[in-house]
């Protein structure tokens, strides 16, 4: 099981990125799905989450400016980032609840993904 985070990357202020973060592997079912960030000499912080009938919520700093979403047939969420300002550079995280069998109870409730790196210059 794994948690693949893609499409960070170095971008001017004002400019966009769209991140990406796919679960593969033996999983049934995805419940919350998110996106932390952790800059450099600071702790790991919450930018945004959805749940798995598409309720999201976002950390102040990034409302209309970012948005959350997921595929649920695809396992894969998005971060679609707008207007970046320097102090969003940090490395984003996705971080998954997966269920891996409900019969049983197996399930990963706060799986993370490798981080991708997010630079926004002045």
């Amino acid at each position: 099981v794994q948690l693949q985070a893609s499409g960070g990357g170095l971008v001017q202020a004002g400019g966009s990125l769209r991140l990406s973060c796919a679960a593969s592997g033996n999983i049934f079912s995805i419940n919350d799905m998110g996106w932390y960030r952790q800059a450099p000499g600071k702790q790991r912080e919450l930018v945004a989450t959805i749940t798995s009938v598409g309720s999201t919520y976002y950390q102040n700093s990034v409302k209309g400016r970012f948005t959350i979403s997921r595929d649920s047939a695809e396992n894969t969420v998005y971060l679609q980032m707008n207007s970046l300002k320097p102090e969003d550079t940090a490395v984003y995280y996705c971080n998954a609840h997966l269920i891996m069998s409900p019969e049983r109870g197996l399930r990963l409730p706060n799986f993370w993904g490798q981080g991708t790196q997010v630079t926004v210059s002045s």
